[in-house]
């Protein structure tokens, strides 16, 4: 008997989950397992309450916890958009820290200009923003954390985002410090699918992150299935609270 595509794309889905590797897999953060930085960034009382409503479906415990971010660190954030990673990655890494917001200079005013209102607040002080072909990107400082969240698979696309991720992977490890981290995240397509799904549904094969990101010189350190939703359809153009993997590596010291 024939399945419908949306149950075979939940199939797959749930298969993706089963097949991670063990030894690399992070679960959810639990409450108690959660840093005092990032709750706290969280918690902040600066978030609008925009951002404070897409907690439940992109959980930024989970993902910070996961990215390993610490007081002090200075993160390379790619494509800030309107600042919803960029306030909690501010408050997480503190008055020591700084995020450096990525835009290309191809994007048109709304992706240029989104983080700019968090930059002149007086409550982030600690952010700023670089704007560089992501081929060449670098932050004024060798940083801690480069930070890629639901755009990878766009890079690859045409229009405004498009780059060339194998040059951008290999210039955000010469970018890092020694030790440094690369968290991505993105919403996934099927598996063996490839590039196939980046431009109509805005979805990605994992393994491709994968290939390109190690073969620039990273060691895969953990991925999450944090982010995961088994009843996704894989079929449908993504949107929040589509199922994301959530990638870890690290550059050798």
């Amino acid at each position: 008997m024939k399945q419908p595509v949306a149950f075979l794309a939940t199939v797959a889905a749930a298969a993706l989950l089963s097949c991670a590797t063990p030894a690399l897999t992070q679960q959810a953060a639990t409450t108690a397992s959660v840093p005092a930085n990032i709750a706290g960034a969280i918690a902040d009382t600066n978030r609008p309450q925009t951002d404070k409503d897409l907690d439940a479906q992109r959980k930024p415990a989970e993902m910070l916890t996961f990215a390993g971010i610490k007081a002090g660190d200075k993160v390379l954030e790619f494509v800030p958009g309107r600042g919803y990673v960029t306030r909690l990655l501010a408050k997480a890494v503190g008055t020591a820290g700084h995020v450096y917001g990525a835009n290309l200079p191809t994007f048109n005013e709304a992706f240029r200009t989104g983080v700019d209102p968090i930059i002149a607040s007086p409550a982030y002080g600690n952010v700023s923003k670089v704007e560089q072909p992501f081929s060449e990107i670098r932050a004024p400082e060798p940083v801690d954390v480069a930070w890629i969240s639901e755009n990878y698979h766009d890079f690859k696309n045409m229009g405004q985002f498009s780059t060339d991720t194998n040059a951008m992977d290999r210039a955000v490890f010469a970018a890092l410090k020694p030790g440094g981290t690369y968290v991505v995240t993105d919403y996934i397509a099927a598996a063996g699918s490839g590039t196939r799904d980046t431009q109509s549904l805005h979805r990605i094969d994992p393994e491709v992150i994968k290939r390109e990101v190690t073969a620039a010189g990273f060691m895969l350190e953990a991925e999450s299935n944090a982010l995961m939703n088994p009843s996704d359809d894989l079929s449908v153009r993504s949107k929040q609270g589509s199922s994301q993997v959530m990638f870890r590596f690290r550059k050798p010291r």
